[in-house]
This record gives C-alpha cells, structure tokens and sequence, in this order.
C-alpha cells in the first residue's frame, strides 16, 4: 500500500485507489500517518477530531473510525499480504506500524535530506536532480482535502517548512549550475506566492542581475521595499541592502550564498 498526504489524501494498492471516504476515517488515518510507528494515546485523536467540544460518543465513534481503517486494511490483506500495514491497539491508544517508504511525506523528507548533503559535498547537479524529485511528491498543500485539528495542523506547517526548504536548496543548486534565466519565471511567481519572504525576493534579484538584466533587479529591489514598508513598516535586511548596494556600484552578480534557514542544519537521517 502507499499513502500520499502531501497533497489531497490517496490510498492506493496495486494501482488501485482504496483512499477512505469518509472525511473523518481519512482525518484519523492522516494523525496516524503522521504520528507512524509510535504510540498515539486515544485522547489526543479525540482532541483531534473534536477539539474541546467532544461528544459524549467520541470514544466509540473513533473506535468505528479505526474499525473501518483496520477493515481496509484486511481487504488489502487478503489479496497481497505483502507490507500490509496493521494498526496495533497499544495501551494507551493505538500504533500504525508500516514501512516508511510508503508514505510520500517520509519518502520526501529522505530525499530532501540527500539533496541538502549533495550539495553540501559539492555536487549541485545530483542535489538538482534530486531536490527536484523531491518537489514533485506535492500535488497540492498537505492534506488538502482534511480539516486539520491543532494537532495535525503543527504537522501540516511543519512539512510546509519543509518544501519551502527544499526549494530554496534547489534554487541554490540550480544558481551554481548557470540557470538564472531558467530560474527567473519560477523566482517571480514566488515572490508573488510568498512576498515577505526576503529569500526568494534575493534569489530573484541576483537572477536578474546574472542575466544582465540589473535595471530590473533594481526594480524588484524597490518592490520588496515598498511591499516590507507598506504590510510591517520594516525595512530589508542588513544582506538584502548589501545586496541593493552591490548592483548600485556594478560590482556584478554576487557570489552564492547559504538561505538563513539552512545555516543551521539537522543532522541528516540515514539514507537508505
């Protein structure tokens, strides 16, 4: 079986789709997904389903929940028994055991940890490669079609984070292999989807600025301005003024540089 949850929920076997109907079966596969091979107490997933206002029947509501998850799951079964997922009651709740690479969302965050150490190591065309292999597990925001609890909601920014990560590392890569042009139509439609992010606005003007294009990048320097000044009152970073006075002396394109959400790396996971 395979899970995808960076995007609308699927559930597929053999090609086949058996992604649960009901949005509140798909709700407690998604927290069980999250939360694989660990323990999770049954409090928290009424906590998650419910909030603070639980009915008097959540306890035996969410026990059909996983009644009907534990049935898909025998259907599978009994045609390929093969890395069939199981969940396990395991006082004080529950534990879906599975292997991780049947889940995109674990799948991508191993490849976004391969990508980044790549790159790191000096080889900006593998980490390309892979970074990119990475972004294509999303079609969509994380759990798209599930109204996400505070729970799962920490979950659903965290792997947000996470892909927001892996562009930036991509983008690096990308800069060191020559594409500033190739880049330029993918930096400005972020820049429109995040424009507080300082990051992407950079990206964007040491693009322009490579591809001689420095009028321009003077222009996307004053957007970020007027866009920092006009929604928080702030003005650009120390580097991104640094940036503006380096393309108003003609000193060239400016070396590349490491995002500031990457300085401070995690360790990495072990690459299988």
């Amino acid at each position: 079986m395979r899970f995808k949850i960076l995007g609308p929920m699927e559930v597929t076997h053999a090609g086949l789709v058996c992604t649960p109907t009901a949005t509140k079966v798909r709700w407690t596969l998604a927290f069980l997904l999250l939360r694989a091979n660990r323990i999770v107490d049954t409090a928290s997933l009424i906590d998650e389903l419910w909030g603070d206002h639980p009915p008097r029947s959540a306890l035996t509501t969410m026990q059909t929940y996983i009644y009907q998850l534990r049935k898909i799951f025998s259907q599978v079964a009994a045609r390929d028994d093969r890395s069939v997922p199981r969940i396990l009651t395991r006082s004080p709740g529950y534990t879906l055991q599975l292997d991780d690479d049947v889940v995109d969302a674990r799948v991508f965050e191993r490849l976004l940890n391969q990508g980044r150490d790549l790159l790191d190591a000096g080889n900006p065309e593998d980490a390309s490669r892979t970074l990119r292999a990475a972004l294509e597990l999303w079609s969509g925001p994380a759990l798209a079609d599930i109204p996400a609890g505070r729970l799962l909601e920490a979950h659903v920014t965290h792997f947000d984070e996470l892909r927001i990560k892996a562009l930036g590392l991509r983008i690096r890569a990308d800069r060191q292999l020559g594409r500033a042009a190739e880049l330029l139509p993918e930096l400005r439609s972020l820049v429109s989807s995040h424009p507080l992010n300082e990051w992407f606005h950079g990206e964007l003007i040491k693009a322009l600025t490579a591809t001689g294009r420095r009028g321009e990048a003077l222009q996307a320097y004053q957007a970020l301005r007027r866009i920092l000044h006009d929604e928080l009152g702030l003005e650009p970073s120390v580097a991104m003024r640094r940036l503006h006075q380096q393309l108003l002396s003609g000193d060239g394109p400016p070396a590349p540089t490491i995002p500031t959400q990457d300085r401070r790396r995690p360790a990495p996971s072990p690459v299988r």
